[in-house]
């Protein structure tokens, strides 16, 4: 349009130079204007489609991710389940993040790789000028960083070599058993989250030495149709049991980490109104003793010292707040039965979630150590003595030995109080959460939709065999 519009001023300017006789150069004047608007379409057409066949080459090289659009923040709506609503508005969404959410089935550190070696391509839309004239939109595909912030629409391009890596089905090297095993642990499952009964003996992360983990089988058992494995969002000590809750997806397992955290914050902060928290987690511990009082709420700070010459460390209760390294520490307990053996059955309700906080509180605080605590009551169990077997709870030794026979070392039966080294007796037994599944198609829906609508999760999870035997043992 610039060059028809720089033909139209010749045209004007022809215009008034020209005399009465001077006809021939008004009419050539038009026949450029009209031979220039019956050619450049066509030009112009034509460039923009070997333009776009070429452009179309080049994304066939690239794998193009869905265009980016507003989603859900995972913290902001795990605060709002939690019942908290003084976090600041959501940070804008980066290009490593709408990655990693896209292609959830890609390792993290491969993704972080592609973007150190600039391997990544944003769609970029400029305006240039064709050698015709015309001004013509072109598309590119240029680098953006990991921390790039997106607009709405824009697209992401990574290379088609981590197709491979996507459709590549990693086998698991598990047996069938075990595999059906770690599947058997499954309490609840939905969209959004999935939740196990943890054997104990059984690590929930890896480490050195540890050779079977529990989040490493959930991903090679407990995907079923999803593409991406469980993750993670709290932790339960490697010999204890219980409810584990892992998100099955990694907005989930975000809105689950923002629960859980703003949880342990309220509490840290003096916030323990019972009726207003929506996570709620109980265990059950055999404790050496009985406490004072039925019934109550223990605060005390927690610590880790080293110990052995740095060999190894332990946690402590640590009255002085004002160290940094020592942290606000709540549980509330109750007693739940009593019995002439000198034994007692309590329930505790942790309100911050610190390591070994209800060992410690029990064996330092209350003076009761959790029967099987041989790090934290070692003395208590210097005396120990352990009960006989009650006629009940005597079972033959062919089915004995047939239930020990677990997947990955695991002995669910022995460890009792009737054997001479008990083991540990703590058991995540119920736990209530917010439904997270509900909250995200709620939220899809509607962004106003009232949250204090929502129904919570209550999952329980039976004792191990151990535990119930302790049980049986003390009311024979």
């Amino acid at each position: 349009m610039s060059v028809g519009r720089h033909l139209l001023r010749r045209f004007l300017r022809s215009q008034q130079s020209a005399t009465a006789g001077s006809s021939e150069l008004v009419i050539s004047a038009l026949n450029q204007l009209r031979s220039h608007f019956c050619t450049t379409p066509e030009l112009s057409t034509g460039h923009l489609e070997n333009e776009a066949n070429s452009e179309k080459k080049k994304r066939s090289e690239w794998l193009t991710l869905p265009p980016f659009t507003k989603t859900v923040s995972a913290s902001v709506l795990g605060a709002k389940l939690a019942g908290k609503h003084h976090l600041k508005p959501a940070d804008e969404t980066t290009a490593l993040k709408w990655v990693v959410r896209c292609c959830p089935e890609l390792p993290r550190s491969l993704v972080q790789k592609l973007f150190r070696l600039r391997q990544v391509r944003r769609e970029s839309h400029a305006i240039e000028v064709s050698e015709d004239g015309c001004q013509v939109q072109k598309v590119q595909l240029k680098r953006v960083g990991a921390k790039d912030s997106l607009n709405i629409g824009d697209r992401i391009f990574l290379p088609n070599s981590v197709r491979e890596f996507s459709e590549e089905k990693q086998e698991n090297g598990y047996t069938e058993e075990e595999v059906k095993f770690i599947q058997s642990l499954e309490l609840y499952k939905d969209s959004a989250i999935i939740v196990l009964n943890k054997p104990p003996g059984m690590p929930v992360q890896g480490g050195i030495g540890i050779k079977w983990s529990l989040d490493e089988l959930a991903a090679a058992c407990l995907c079923f149709d999803y593409p991406e494995p469980p993750r993670l969002v709290h932790r339960l000590d490697r010999d204890s049991s219980g409810i584990l809750v892992m998100g099955r997806t990694q907005m989930s397992a975000a809105i689950l980490h923002s629960i859980f955290r703003e949880e342990t914050i309220s509490s840290s902060k003096h916030d323990v109104d019972n009726e207003k928290r929506v996570l709620r987690k109980r265990y059950w511990a055999l404790v050496i003793g009985s406490p004072r009082r039925p019934k109550g709420m223990i605060t005390a700070p927690l610590r880790k010292v080293v110990v052995d010459d740095g060999k190894s460390d332990r946690i402590t209760v640590f009255d002085d707040t004002k160290i940094i390294s020592s942290q606000r520490a709540i549980t509330e307990y109750r007693v739940i039965k009593t019995s002439t053996h000198g034994y007692t059955w309590i329930e505790l309700s942790p309100l911050t979630g610190r390591k070994h906080q209800l060992r410690v509180h029990c064996a330092e605080v209350l003076g009761t150590p959790i029967v099987g605590d041989y790090k934290y009551g070692w003395q208590a169990h210097r005396k120990w003595q352990q009960l006989p077997d009650s006629d009940l709870t005597k079972k033959p030794s062919e089915k004995f030995t047939k239930e020990n026979m677990l997947p990955f070392g695991l002995n669910m039966n022995g460890g009792s109080i009737s054997e001479k080294h008990p083991r540990l007796h703590l058991h995540c037994r119920e736990m209530i959460v917010p439904n997270v599944s509900q909250a995200l198609e709620s939220m899809q829906l509607s962004t106003d939709y009232d949250l204090s609508k929502l129904k919570s999760l209550e999952v329980v999870a039976p004792l191990p065999s151990y535990m119930q035997k302790s049980w049986d043992i003390l009311n024979s």
